[in-house]
């Protein structure tokens, strides 16, 4: 039977522990007792953790052999900002398929109050993350940067850096995607509801990215997020 996976909140040499909601989740609902055993995460590796210790609000584990992971598909995803809940169900999808990097984009479609609001659902963002990477068994939690101008989120280092537009009829995604070109890393920008302007495809060109079609659907933002994440991911998984 597969144990399951917990991302350590704390972690000192052979000890790491999980605390707060996080070790109460594990305690009440999932009735934790002394001596279980469970794969902990800790930042560096996954190792084999044994409950040594339950105490109010914290869990103690004692690290034992350390396990052997698949490594991180190196995908950054722009997510333009949209309608928060929708935008939770994009983000948590995509933690499974394995992103490491979320930018939320203020773009010129995104609703005035949601970008407001959206520097203080960062953190919100993150726990989602957090249980999505858990409950996928990933060995580390994606990063989720702070909201950002488009400006100042579309300068990366991924060596495949591509933006998808409805109004692109001749490069498909799936064309471009190729392990070859994506050996460096792949950033993917995902438009808010309405699909980027044309002066903002315009300054990702510029800027050295390729635009790029999942088809001749229309599909709203959260749909296209999670299906260009998941063609990509299988892309360089299979390489």
């Amino acid at each position: 039977m597969t144990r399951r996976r917990w991302i350590a909140d704390e972690v000192s040499g052979d000890r790491a522990s999980l605390v707060g909601q996080h070790a109460d989740h594990l305690v009440r609902v999932l009735r934790a007792r002394l001596g279980q055993e469970f794969d902990i995460a800790t930042g560096e590796a996954v190792r084999r953790g044994r409950i040594v210790s339950i105490g109010d609000g914290r869990v103690e584990f004692a690290l034992g052999e350390e396990l052997s992971v698949t490594s991180a598909i190196q995908i950054t995803l722009l997510l333009a900002i949209y309608k928060f809940d929708r935008m939770e169900w994009a983000i948590e999808k995509c933690t499974e398929l394995g992103v490491a990097r979320i930018i939320p984009v203020i773009a010129r479609r995104t609703d005035s109050h949601l970008a407001a609001a959206s520097g203080k659902r960062a953190e919100r963002w993150r726990r989602i993350a957090g249980q999505a990477a858990e409950q996928s068994r990933r060995a580390s939690v994606p990063e989720i940067s702070e909201p950002l101008k488009l400006a100042d989120a579309m300068n990366g280092a991924a060596a495949l850096r591509i933006v998808l537009a409805e109004s692109e009829d001749q490069t498909l995604l799936r064309d471009i995607a190729k392990p070859e070109a994506a050996s460096g890393g792949v950033a993917l920008a995902v438009g808010p509801e309405g699909g980027w302007t044309e002066d903002e495809l315009q300054s990702f060109q510029r800027a050295g990215w390729i635009l790029a079609s999942l088809g001749n659907t229309i599909l709203r933002a959260e749909t296209a997020a999670i299906a260009a994440t998941a063609l990509v991911a299988s892309t360089l998984d299979s390489h």
